[in-house]
């Protein structure tokens, strides 16, 4: 188990004493790129996670050693500042760090050996699980008493610096997420609640399309964002109330539509759109309707390719052979687009010859060996060993 390795790690190399501390992924049921425009989403945490070692090393020192990926270690002190590293991963550890001593917290020297099977670039926020995780560990063995909700702040921040204009779902549902329930998250006053996940004789599947995608390189996420403020300033100049795309309802996107940029236009809209998805979705858990489950999968994700273009050919053809198969009542891309995962929601009966069928006809449609996770939801991000 990668948590045992990550300890034994630790022990063998630094102090044998750590905190451990298990910070999971998250899937989007539905609800994608509305974060940010201040809408709604629904996201769960879940049993793939990244695992932390850590303690205080009683020096200025933070030695941060990845653990079974690619073995790469960086020291910084405790302003942020060390040698150069080569590792994406290493930007967002030297971004939490500066943050905190913005926020004039006080720091001291730490080790920490982390790892975790969350698969990276499949779109289960990865990023979002090492910022949380990091963060509130540091906030347990310093004594910080840093509240959640500034957690997933200073893990959007990190994230922002980094070049990825990110809304704060991935925080939360790492931060806020239950064992058995999706979170319905309203991004406008971040209040949420929980949405137990009622379906019986049904599994959450997802499908790893193995095309990897790192959207703070290159500007197709941030584009996106734009397209959406550049909607909301056009309708804001008739209606200054206007603050968000959370504002603008179907009719007055309409108004706009000969004034504005074909794109810009079909984006915000897709938006508009995604947001009503995600409430009818709630529905349609809460009474656990799994053919209404999966048509409105199926609409999120025709919208994701054809409106929002933020799929692939390969994500598109995993969707559309899913619907082929025996007992897969919907399916769509999950993630901020461009790779990753699919979602599925499949009869138990049917699963295993399912699941088997789409991976060879991936493969062979694509060359690309693709593979799969039973969907677990589990809880928060949370100490293992206080």
């Amino acid at each position: 188990m990668i948590k045992d390795s990550v300890e034994s790690f630790f022990k063998e190399n630094y102090s044998p004493n750590p905190v451990l501390i298990k910070s999971p992924g998250r899937v989007n049921i539905i609800g994608e790129h509305t974060d940010y425009n201040l809408g709604y989403v629904l996201p769960a945490s879940i049993e793939k996670a990244i695992y932390f070692a850590m303690q205080v090393n009683n020096t200025s020192t933070f030695n941060i050693e990845a653990f079974l990926t690619l073995p790469e270690k960086i020291t910084l002190d405790v302003k942020g500042n060390g040698p150069e590293f080569s590792c994406f991963w290493g930007k967002y550890f030297k971004a939490i760090i500066e943050i905190l001593n913005e926020k004039n917290y006080t720091l001291k020297g730490i080790d920490c050996v982390f790892g975790g099977d969350i698969p990276i670039g499949s779109g289960l926020s990865s990023s979002a699980a090492l910022c949380c995780g990091f963060t509130l560990a540091i906030s347990e063995l310093l004594d910080l008493k840093i509240p959640r909700e500034e957690v997933a702040k200073i893990g959007q921040a990190a994230e922002h610096r980094i070049g990825l204009n990110c809304g704060l779902m991935d925080q939360y549902a790492v931060l806020f997420g239950k064992k058995s329930n999706a979170l319905f998250l309203d991004c406008k006053d971040l209040s949420y609640k929980y949405v137990p996940i009622n379906l019986v004789g049904y599994s959450w599947v997802l499908i790893n399309s193995n095309i990897k995608h790192e959207l703070a390189v290159g500007n197709e996420y941030n584009d996106r964002r734009q397209s959406c403020e550049n909607i909301v300033a056009k309708v804001k100049e008739t209606n200054p109330a206007v603050a968000s795309l959370r504002d603008v309802t179907e009719e007055a996107i309409l108004k706009v539509k000969d004034s504005v940029s074909p794109i810009d236009f079909k984006r915000a809209l897709y938006v508009i759109k995604e947001n009503g998805r995600v409430l009818k979705m709630i529905t349609a858990l809460e009474k656990g309707n799994a053919k209404d489950i999966g048509t409105i999968l199926l609409e999120g994700h025709r919208s994701m390719s054809s409106d929002f273009e933020i799929s692939t050919s390969e994500i598109d053809y995993l969707v559309d052979v899913s619907q082929e198969q025996q007992g897969v009542v919907g399916s769509r891309m999950m993630g901020g687009g461009f790779g990753g995962c699919t979602i599925n929601l499949i009869k138990d009966e049917n699963r295993e010859e399912a699941v088997k069928n789409i991976l060879a006809a991936y493969k062979k449609e694509t060359g690309i060996t693709s593979e799969y996770y039973h969907l677990q939801i589990d809880d928060s991000v949370h100490i293992l060993n206080s």
